[in-house]
């Protein structure tokens, strides 16, 4: 059974192919800038590599692009379209239709009437399905929900403080994201420890953030909440926020609550903090060369992580693991490090020079000997996860 997972993005279309009779993968491959003059495509199918810039209007002819890549009769590695079980998406938000589904109308209709919730993603999510929907009627298509796999959260760690019946009424709680990236480093640990009965801290930290408490391979408690604006702070995005300063704000600056959304959602973060950046690689070049804004953009970003991690440590009643994943988890030995610092009392000791050590893309463990808490890093793999649920989902 081959299946292809797709990324999307406003303009851009990532993929990767398995088969998943092996969970081999097969093929990668992208495309940027959908809707312009001169997209740029590659594809990697073995040794073999294509790069090329051709106009593409949009995400179905991406697609069909892709399919052309993959079932080229010399370098390819599919007969034809008809080979593919299904294409599996990374999907975030539909609320209470979230799970792993089929897509179909209802879903489709679900993420645009919940746009609000996850502005960045649902809206080019929604469009490229309808698109792929209507090139590729054979081919099934999976949403695999971001959210599906915190829906083993307590309800107490899941509830806001508001009026009871907005839960019902309006689908308003902590319904926690970057599902598929925790679900994967809490098989993947169990793996290397030996053991599924697990406490496990999972650290996903890249272009976005969050920090997952896990028992036993399910979801006990995520930083994010109600949208993926929430909870630590992102490259880009605030975090958690006062809801009550917005009124404040709107007098004194005389912008509009949407304007106010907007820059919350794409000036804010590390940026915001910065003035620079909101790439660490960038922040730690320039906190290492005096640039103070860039330093303290860092140690904000590493407070919110550790109170999360302070929090996760009495939900779960200690932990016997702490996963670090992610662009930024995976690679920044300031971060594991500042984050670590000074937890020796919770049993959590960090080995200096195998944190500063590490190779980049490297699965290791970190911890001293003496450390009651292993320190983890583990490259993450969202796609292999979305595309056995699009097995189970097309399977059934």
């Amino acid at each position: 059974m081959k299946v292809l997972v797709a990324n999307l993005g406003s303009t851009s279309f990532k993929y990767r192919l398995y088969d998943m009779s092996t969970e081999t993968q097969l093929a990668r491959g992208g495309i940027d800038r959908i809707g312009g003059t001169e997209s740029a495509c590659f594809v990697e199918i073995g040794s073999f590599r294509e790069d090329r810039k051709l106009p593409i209007p949009d995400h179905a002819a991406a697609v069909s692009i892709c399919l052309e890549q993959l079932s080229h009769p010399e370098h390819g590695c599919l007969k034809d379209a008809s080979e593919l079980a299904g294409i599996g998406f990374k999907a975030v938000f539909a609320g209470k239709l979230g799970g792993i589904k089929i897509v179909n109308d209802e879903i489709l209709n679900r993420m645009e009437e919940l746009a609000d919730v996850a502005p960045a993603h649902n809206p080019p999510y929604a469009r490229a399905m309808r698109q792929l929907r209507k090139a590729f009627p054979q081919i099934p298509l999976v949403a695999a929900f971001e959210t599906a796999f915190h829906d083993t959260i307590p309800a107490e760690y899941r509830t806001y403080a508001v009026p009871y019946e907005w839960q019902d009424q309006y689908e308003i709680k902590r319904w926690g994201f970057h599902g598929a990236s925790h679900r994967f480093i809490g098989g993947r640990i169990a793996q290397l420890m030996g053991n599924k009965d697990l406490k496990v801290i999972s650290c996903h930290l890249g272009g976005s953030n969050s920090l997952c408490a896990q028992r036993g391979g399910k979801s006990m408690s995520n930083s994010l909440g109600m949208s993926p604006q929430t909870g630590l702070l992102h490259n880009n995005r605030v975090g958690d926020f006062d809801p009550y300063a917005l009124p404040l704000l709107m007098r004194l600056s005389g912008k509009t609550m949407a304007e106010l959304l907007e820059e919350m959602s794409s000036r804010g973060g590390l940026l915001g903090l910065s003035g620079l950046s909101g790439d660490v690689r960038d922040l730690e070049e320039a906190a290492a060369k005096g640039n103070e804004r860039a330093d303290f953009a860092l140690k904000v970003f590493v407070a919110s992580i550790r109170q999360y991690l302070g929090s996760y440590l009495v939900v779960l009643g200690g932990a016997d693991a702490i996963v670090f994943t992610g662009g930024i988890g995976e690679n920044s030995q300031r971060i594991r490090r500042d984050v670590c610092a000074g937890l020796e009392w919770a049993g959590i000791s960090l080995d200096e020079e195998l944190n500063n050590s590490l190779a980049r893309g490297a699965e290791a463990c970190l911890s001293t000997a003496g450390s009651k808490t292993q320190i983890w890093v583990v490259p993450t793999n969202e796609e292999i996860v979305v595309a056995r649920q699009t097995v189970e989902a097309v399977s059934k």
